[in-house]
């Protein structure tokens, strides 16, 4: 698998249109451009979710990535790229599509 790797500056939201953030502030690890890179040990939240099911809302409140496809890992985690398989879900965890990765400048691609 290839693509960018993501870093905690990444612009990336739910389906719906909600913000995806880091649960937490990242710390240490590898940085790029001084931004740490993304890791499958990295949770992640989205608010911000508008989205609803016959009128009953059902935001999408956290994102669950599959990181393992490149091989490269920081700090003994995998990297998150921007080709990397995601799924967002609500707090009933009902899968309810993947993120949406916002094109930026790429700093470092993986092959």
């Amino acid at each position: 698998m290839s693509g960018s790797l993501l870093d905690a500056g990444a612009v990336i939201g739910c389906p719906h249109g909600g913000r995806v953030t880091p649960a937490t502030t990242p710390s240490g690890g590898l940085r790029i451009a001084g931004a740490v890179v993304a890791t499958g040990a990295h949770a992640y939240v989205v608010t911000g979710c508008p989205h609803s099911v016959a009128g009953v809302p059902s935001p999408c409140v956290t994102v669950r990535w599959t990181a393992d496809g490149s091989g490269v890992t920081a700090d003994g985690s995998p990297v998150l790229l921007d080709t990397s398989a995601a799924e967002c879900f609500s707090a009933a965890l009902v899968p309810q599509g993947p993120p949406v990765v916002q094109a930026a400048q790429r700093k470092v691609t993986v092959r």
